[in-house]
């Protein structure tokens, strides 16, 4: 490795993490505000401003370029730097060890929002903001990062799945600089998030509660301030339904928002978010009777749950308002199935994305028809343009990595002694990016009982559900490290 790829690594890191650190004061406020004990935090903070700038003082003349693998092994380094970040604050606020605060920070950077806490109504106000935040930069930070660094690797990735028609299929910036398009996303994100956070407060959230689950909700994270996550509020069905919306809006392509502000639709008349809505009433409206004909709740509890629970496994939230494992197998299969699609590409959410399925669906149509019809000429389409056959091999590669990764983990987990559910919900929940599984990871529980090494082990495949397989596994290629 040369001079130049070292430099231009540093100073990549540098500048994100200072950024990350400029973020992390917010806790250091609320801290000083709620008179909580945060000298260590202070001087963590200011030591690592100053590392980070005196390296940016450093390089301040010297430009970063980048080719492909510098920008692959600056990506996963970038994760792994905001997971240690995150984790040192974590760890001198709450005194947890390392490994459990390692794996709250890449749950909260990676929107997952699965959590060691058991009991996070306790928790420090300036350790609870600062998980809220982790999810806020990290959900958006995906996003921007997709439009850059990400579409060089890894040009038909979800996250780099920008389209000015927002099929999520081929990378087209919206605007003619890529900055804009970054300022653009910044301005909706930032917009939803206090929209949000004004109406839960006004629906009887207090400030405080209101702003965390504002920032969990728009980045699809899922961090709570309450140990029932929004199961506290269940009797107050507007901040539910608030909730519901602001997650499914947050779910959505953020490129077909960017359009509306130029008062152009054409972003939501894709077939991605038809399909993404289709989905998501059909399995709502099924869990909700499923759930109303095994209980004695009242019709508008079940819908109310039912559609809130969709919505947060759909978009890979992960909050709750109820235990969904007690409403019966057959919710447990809908629920699963919404685990399994996740949201928009080009949005916050996790999973494989509903882009990936309506291409894998029209491919394997189109097989049908050679088949019966070897000589007839036909191309997949997405909003009545050609996907590339390059295209259709990339996303069948994705969802075959992520059902290895998948495999692997919940196998790992399986032959340590637990059992099916547990094993295979947890690493579905987590590199999927969703935080909420069923058996011991389920509602009503947490991730504190896996071992270290299993947490780090889950911590790994959230960071590789989130970057997209790809970017992380390529480092395990002999080829990756020739002449570096």
């Amino acid at each position: 490795m040369d001079r130049k790829t070292i430099k231009n690594i540093l100073k990549l890191l540098s500048i994100i993490g200072l950024i990350i650190i400029i973020f992390f004061s917010i806790s250091l406020i609320t801290g000083i505000i709620y008179n909580e004990n945060i000298k260590k935090f202070l001087i963590f903070e200011i030591s690592t401003a100053f590392i980070f700038s005196t390296i940016l003082f450093i390089l301040r003349n010297h430009k970063i370029e980048m080719n492909i693998k510098n920008a692959i092994l600056s990506v996963n380094l970038v994760w792994f730097m905001m997971g240690i970040l995150g984790a040192i604050p974590l760890m001198i606020l709450t005194h947890i060890n390392f490994i459990d605060s390692f794996f709250e920070s890449i749950s909260g950077f990676t929107t997952t929002g699965a959590t060691i806490y058991s009991d996070i109504s306790n928790l420090p106000k300036s350790a609870l903001i600062l998980r809220s935040l982790m999810h806020w930069v990290g959900g958006m930070g995906i996003i921007v990062l997709g439009v850059g660094l990400l579409s060089f690797i890894n040009p038909t990735g979800s996250m780099t799945l920008f389209k000015s028609e927002s099929t999520g299929i081929t990378p087209d910036k919206v605007t003619p600089k890529l900055k804009h398009t970054a300022l653009k996303l910044w301005g909706i994100y930032i917009f939803l998030t206090i929209l949000d956070l004004i109406l839960l407060n006004i629906e009887g959230m207090n400030f405080f509660d209101a702003i965390n689950h504002a920032f969990a909700t728009v980045s699809t994270g899922g961090f709570s301030t309450k140990s029932e996550s929004l199961g506290y509020w269940v009797n107050n069905p507007w901040i539910l339904w608030t909730t519901t919306i602001f997650m499914l809006i947050s779910g959505i392509n953020f490129i077909a928002h960017i359009k509306l502000l130029k008062g152009d639709f054409s972003g939501y008349k894709s077939e991605e978010i038809k399909w993404y809505f289709i989905v998501f009433i059909v399995l709502s409206i099924g869990v909700s009777l499923v759930h109303y004909l095994n209980s004695n709740d009242s019709l508008f509890f079940t819908l109310t749950n039912g559609f809130f629970t969709i919505s947060s496994i759909l978009t890979t939230t992960g909050f709750a308002t109820v235990d969904y494992s007690q409403w019966g197998y057959n919710a447990i299969a809908f629920i699963f199935i919404a685990m399994l699609i996740g949201g928009n590409a080009g949005s916050t959410a996790g999973g494989i994305k509903i882009i990936r399925f309506v291409v894998m669906f029209k491919n394997l149509k189109y097989q049908i028809k050679k088949i019966l019809s070897p000589h007839i000429i036909l191309s997949v389409k997405i909003d009545n343009k050609i996907v590339s056959h390059s295209i259709i091999n990339n996303v069948s590669a994705l969802i075959f990595l992520y059902l290895l990764t998948v495999t692997a983990i919940a196998l790992y987990l399986f032959a340590s002694g637990y059992d099916t559910l547990t094993a295979l919900s947890a690493s579905i929940a987590c590199v999927g990016n969703i935080g909420l599984g069923f058996g011991h990871v389920g509602p009503v529980d947490n991730f504190e009982f896996f071992s270290d090494f299993q947490k780090f082990i889950l911590a790994v495949g959230m960071i590789i559900g989130r970057l997209e397989f790809y970017t992380v596994l390529i480092l395990l290629s002999k080829d990756f490290w020739k002449k570096f």
